[in-house]
């Protein structure tokens, strides 16, 4: 037998198997390979003979057998669609009315009647590119947490400052858009919300800033420009 139809019969043999053969063969080849606390989901995909594998937020695949496991992203071209980064995207979705907002330094353009939370640090360089960036978005309301990730060794202490600055929202846009430091935190200020804000960003697995959250609970890693963020509040009044 040549080596296309040997591919050829065990594609046909892939596709012969009900689903829920394929799942369980490949649950008892993974589950012993993924953390304890970590869910093992197992899915079809529109690729035939090809599943996949939600491990927490983490996205893999593999084939009807479990024999391979494939670290990537799975797009489809005709739709131009990247069917990966979407699935990360709703395991990651996070209730934007659960979001804590007096923890927040707000900044509202015009009607502010479009919401976006983002997760940052003082010594971010792409934070401070989404700052001066969004300035430029109108009716627009943007939630700041400060998390320390940190990007610096001053990361905290400078959250700390902006926190406990007269005008929160002043000595952010200070020290983001024109480099000007924010005065050192008077004693005794309460700054447990940047703690808050640090606890929240990493029970939901926010390893780096800015992280972005809409409204609709879709979370986006890393800055987007004006246009990017118009494009994608745009989608959220679609949905």
């Amino acid at each position: 037998m040549s080596l296309r139809s040997t591919l050829a019969a065990l594609l046909l043999a892939a596709l012969a198997l009900p689903a829920g053969s394929n799942e369980a063969v490949i649950r008892k080849k993974f589950e012993a390979r993924v953390p304890p606390d970590a869910k093992l989901e197992i899915l079809p995909t529109p690729v035939p003979g090809l599943f996949e594998l939600q491990v927490g937020h983490e996205v893999y695949y593999t084939d009807a057998q479990g024999n391979y496991l494939i670290r990537g992203e799975l797009i489809d071209l005709e739709a131009q669609r990247n069917l990966t980064q979407e699935r990360v995207a709703r395991l990651t979705a996070i209730d934007f009315a659960s979001l804590p907002l007096k923890d927040a330094i707000v900044m509202k353009n015009g009607s502010g009647k479009r919401r976006i939370a983002v997760f940052a640090d003082p010594n971010c360089g792409y934070c401070k590119r989404f700052e001066r960036d969004v300035q430029q978005v109108k009716d627009v309301t943007v939630y700041t947490f400060l998390y320390p990730v940190p990007i610096g060794p001053d990361s905290q202490a400078k959250s700390r400052d902006v926190w406990c600055a007269k005008d929160r929202l002043k000595a952010w846009q200070d020290l983001m858009l024109r480099g000007i430091a924010p005065p050192p935190a008077p004693a005794g200020c309460d700054w447990k919300a940047v703690e808050r804000s640090t606890e929240l960003a990493r029970k939901h697995r926010i390893n780096g800033t800015p992280a972005l959250i809409f409204e609709d609970g879709t979370r986006i890693p890393g800055a987007l420009n004006t246009a990017q963020i118009e494009q994608q509040l745009a989608q959220v009044k679609a949905r």
